[in-house]
């Protein structure tokens, strides 16, 4: 970093990236700061950030109601009991906040700490799982409590969309592998991609949307996971293939009736070649919107261009933002409003569409879409 950078603190060395919209919007519209930070600044703005966030307007609740949100979901581990979720309805709270399954700890056999992970879910779940099939068991009864506190998704993050169906012997060796801590990474890869057909086979039966992100190479940088752990930066997008991966779980599942799969990709030259015309072909996938490297207003334009026209805007989740920072969840939403607002105009100026077409579609793809494919 240049000297000058490392004296002086400002946004300028963010100008022009989604982070500076972001903060800048936050700063502004929710704690009613018009000052770009700086050396000079910086304390002041954090001392007035500091008072605002004692006064009683903006305690948690409140700010909930003050921002205008209809649902939160929280991410959670298929072992998590849900307590806080618990206590939220105990309160007699009227805001909706709706957990969300998350087995990827204790599908992905190569997950740190996955045997600890097993005995949790069989803790848990009150199944002892010494088999494959014990296994599923305890996944079917947690995914049933999640749904009875609210849950509407399912969320699974693979390196890859392989998937292969294997039969029970062949899931029952490598599970008890695994359970021997003997298995290899062949393994590990053949088996996320067998659960990820079962976790179709059970949202076929259950009703969850599948949740899948593809394309994540996480903790890239082993300085940063050996100082803060798992997930918590330098995680770097690959290439990914869909259309040969995905096919074993479409084969089985592509036209179920009861199935939704939302795909979200970090491989922005996908959008056009495979997800749009798959998308547009089988009635269980959905486009998840720009993800992550890709939620901003260039990725969101190259999006929309890439994938409305072969998959049709209806054929697209909307948008949900899935940040970790409470009061930015407007400035999130407003970027994607005012890019696809923008994207609506160019394709009016061109005549593809009228006036008429134009307000329907920006309230489906700011409101309607995210509601009826999450099933809110």
């Amino acid at each position: 970093m240049h000297p000058e950078a490392r004296e002086e603190l400002n946004l300028r060395l963010m100008r022009g990236t989604p982070t500076y919209i972001w903060l800048r919007d936050e700063l502004r519209d929710v704690f009613g700061i018009e000052e770009k930070i700086n050396s000079a600044n910086a304390q002041s703005i954090y001392s007035a950030i500091e008072a605002k966030l004692t006064q009683p307007d903006f305690r948690p609740r409140p700010l909930f109601e003050r921002l205008n949100i209809e649902v939160l979901a929280t991410t959670d581990a298929a072992t998590d009991r849900l307590q806080n979720h618990q206590a939220i309805r105990d309160s007699g709270w009227s805001g909706r906040i709706i957990p969300t399954f998350r087995p990827d700890a204790v599908v992905n056999l190569d997950t740190e700490n996955w045997l600890q992970n097993i005995q949790q879910l069989d803790e848990v779940s009150g199944i002892p799982i010494v088999d494959y099939r014990s296994f599923i068991r305890a996944l079917e009864q947690r995914r049933e409590f999640f749904q009875a506190m609210g849950a509407t998704a399912s969320d699974h993050a693979a390196l890859s969309a392989y998937t292969e169906s294997l039969s029970e012997p062949e899931a029952e060796a490598i599970f008890q592998r695994a359970l021997q801590n003997s298995q290899t990474p062949e393994d590990a890869a053949r088996f996320t991609g067998h659960m990820l057909i079962e976790m179709a086979r059970m949202s076929s039966e259950d009703g969850l949307v599948l949740q899948l992100h593809i394309g994540a190479y996480r903790n890239h940088n082993p300085l940063i996971f050996e100082r803060f752990g798992r997930d918590m930066g330098a995680d770097i997008p690959i290439a990914s293939e869909f259309t040969r991966n995905l096919k074993p779980l479409l084969d089985r599942f592509g036209n179920h009736p009861n199935l939704t799969i939302i795909l979200f990709n970090l491989d922005e030259t996908n959008y056009g070649r495979e997800l749009a015309p798959l998308a547009g072909h089988y009635p269980i996938l959905r486009l998840g919107p720009p993800w992550w490297f890709f939620d901003s207003l260039i990725g969101m334009r190259h999006y929309l261009d890439g994938v409305v026209e072969t998959a049709g805007l209806y054929n697209t989740a909307g948008f949900n933002d899935d940040t970790r920072a409470f009061p930015s969840i407007p400035a999130r939403h407003q970027v994607w409003r005012r890019a696809s607002a923008d994207w609506l105009a160019g394709l009016h100026s061109r005549g593809l569409i009228d006036e008429e077409d134009a307000y329907a579609m920006i309230s489906d793809m700011a409101y309607h879409l995210v509601k009826k494919t999450y099933k809110l």
